[in-house]
C-alpha cells in the first residue's frame, strides 16, 4: 500500500545573524510513520521543527506539511498539527478538564462534542483519575501525558514531540513509549521525535534522521544507516553506536 509523503522539505535553510541553523534539510516523511530526528543539542533539530510548524519563516528553501506552506498557512496548519514541547505551558491553577477545554476552545471545537474528547483523551493518557488535581501538582510524566492528551482532543494527523522522554523516571518513560506507539497504531498518527535519547528511539521509530551542526548527514532505516557505516545489519549494532559512528566522522 502506497502511503503519501506528508512532511516534504526541500533545501530548507534557516540562519539566524550570519550562523546556519539548518542547512538545505532535505526530508520526506510518510503518512502514519514514526520517525526519530536524532542529534546533540544545538543541531537543529528544534529549528527545523519551528519551521515546518510555521513558528519560523525559513530563509531559503520550501515545505509542505500536508500539503501546505507553513510559512503561508500556520493557522491551518496548527489545526492539523500538534507540538509537545519540551516544556509544555499549561496554566498551573487549572485541572486537566479545565486546561482541555480552554484548548478545544481555541481550535474552535463544539462544547456539545468537547467534553466527549475529553473524556476519551484522559482515559487514553491515563489522567481519568487526576482530572480534577490543578496542573500544578503534576509530574513532569503527567504533564507530558497531558500534552499527548491536547494531541487527542484536536485529532492532530501529525506529531511533532520535542525531546518527549527527557527527565522522566523509567517507568513514565516506558508509559511514555507506550502512549506513542498506540498513538501511531490505532490512529495512524504520523509522528516525528527530536531526541537524543537513543534507546527510547530505537524501540519505536521506523527510520531515523541524524542532524549535525545544523546538517542532515544520514537518514533511513536503522538497517540502512548500519550496513553504510559497519556493512552489516541492525543486529549486530544499537542505534547509539551507529549514531556515535556518523557523529565522529562529521
Amino acid at each position: 500500500m502506497n502511503r503519501e509523503a506528508v512532511i516534504v522539505t526541500e533545501e530548507l535553510t534557516k540562519i539566524y545573524g550570519g550562523q546556519t541553523a539548518v542547512d538545505r534539510l532535505n526530508l520526506n516523511i510518510l503518512e502514519g510513520e514514526i520517525f526519530g530526528f536524532l542529534g546533540p543539542n544545538g543541531a537543529g533539530k528544534t529549528t527545523a521543527i519551528l519551521m515546518l510548524m510555521g513558528l519560523t519563516e525559513p530563509t531559503n528553501g520550501r515545505a509542505r506539511v500536508l500539503g501546505l506552506d507553513p510559512a503561508r498557512n500556520p493557522i491551518q496548519i496548527k489545526a492539523k498539527v500538534g507540538y509537545l514541547q519540551e516544556n509544555m505551558g499549561f496554566y498551573p491553577d487549572l485541572t486537566a478538564r479545565q486546561m482541555l477545554r480552554f484548548i478545544a476552545a481555541l481550535n474552535d471545537i463544539p462544547t456539545e462534542s468537547a467534553d466527549d474528547r475529553i473524556d476519551h483523551a484522559l482515559d487514553a493518557v491515563g489522567l481519568a483519575e487526576e482530572e480534577r488535581k490543578k496542573i500544578g501538582a503534576y509530574s513532569r510524566g503527567m504533564r507530558q501525558r497531558l500534552g499527548l492528551a491536547e494531541l487527542l482532543i484536536k485529532d492532530s494527523k501529525i506529531a511533532f514531540l520535542d525531546e518527549p522522554t527527557l527527565g522522566l523516571d523509567p517507568d513514565a518513560t516506558n508509559r511514555m513509549i507506550s502512549l506513542i506507539e498506540t498513538l501511531n497504531r490505532e490512529r495512524r498518527m504520523t509522528i516525528m521525535i527530536s531526541s537524543h535519547l537513543l534507546p527510547q528511539i530505537q524501540r519505536i521509530c521506523h527510520r531515523v534522521g541524524i542532524m549535525i551542526k545544523g546538517k542532515m548527514v544520514a537518514q533511513g532505516p536503522m538497517e540502512k544507516l548500519a550496513r553504510e557505516k559497519f556493512g552489516v545489519g541492525k543486529e549486530t549494532y544499537t542505534l547509539e553506536e551507529i549514531y556515535m559512528k556518523y557523529f565522529q566522522e562529521s
